[in-house]
């Protein structure tokens, strides 16, 4: 991730307030809150970025020691991480919310980092990622959203300036802040609605992966010469040695 810069790079400034999306209109995507059990998706999805993606994913060209270790230190307790998930339940994008106090006196804040799979860019799920972290983060009484990218991040800054932020340069890495709109009863129903109908599209697709799962062993099955339910010498029993 990355720092701060000098030179201003349009918006409307930080103190503009990201509006509000349509719910579940054109163009929503199922996006699933992450816990500590998604830790493995997690990982492989990292892992499987290039080397100059997880350099502008971490600022650094992370190694798979280094993924690793920022996965077994996430905490699902302080902060709120997404996902994107296709029909096979493989992660192809997700972000990190991670949670912090700013200035003095000290006031809620978040930094905000995503990442998309290779197959997956260009569907605009990193703008999707972002619209539904600054609404969970809305709902937690953050105002602020920080976003730390290098400055050859190109993807990444147009998601900000979208987002109304003011982004700042110094040399090769730049930072932005996003002024969020406060919480109110219509973002807590928004929320509300998005996270059941992803949680039901995410239970969905792992019941088809496991009906997939069962039909695959059951034609394994009768290609050995019996399926789950008959075998060649009657109901129930497995051919003879």
């Amino acid at each position: 991730m990355d720092a701060p810069q000098s030179s201003n790079d349009g918006g409307t400034g930080p103190d503009a307030a990201r509006p509000a999306k349509n719910l579940l209109g054109l163009g929503w995507v199922p996006i699933r809150k992450l816990s500590s059990r998604h830790r493995p998706r997690i990982l492989r999805h990292l892992l499987a970025l290039g080397d100059h993606d997880r350099y502008l994913r971490f600022g650094y060209a992370a190694n798979d020691e280094q993924v690793s270790r920022y996965v077994d230190n996430l905490d699902f307790e302080r902060d709120e991480l997404f996902g994107i998930f296709n029909r096979r339940l493989e992660l192809l994008a997700m972000a990190h919310l991670a949670c912090m106090d700013v200035g003095a006196p000290p006031s809620p804040a978040a930094e905000f980092g995503v990442s998309v799979a290779v197959r997956a860019r260009g569907r605009g799920y990193g703008d999707r990622l972002f619209d539904h972290a600054a609404l969970h983060a809305r709902n937690r009484g953050i105002d602020r959203l920080l976003v730390n990218a290098l400055s050859e991040n190109t993807a990444m800054l147009r998601i900000v300036r979208n987002a109304g932020g003011r982004i700042e340069r110094d040399g090769p890495e730049s930072q932005a802040w996003v002024r969020l709109a406060p919480e109110n009863l219509v973002s807590h129903v928004e929320a509300l609605v998005e996270d059941t109908v992803a949680d039901l599209d995410y239970q969905f697709k792992r019941q088809a992966q496991r009906l997939d799962e069962l039909w695959s062993g059951n034609s394994h099955g009768q290609d050995a010469g019996f399926d789950l339910k008959s075998g060649p010498d009657g109901p129930g029993k497995r051919p003879k040695p």
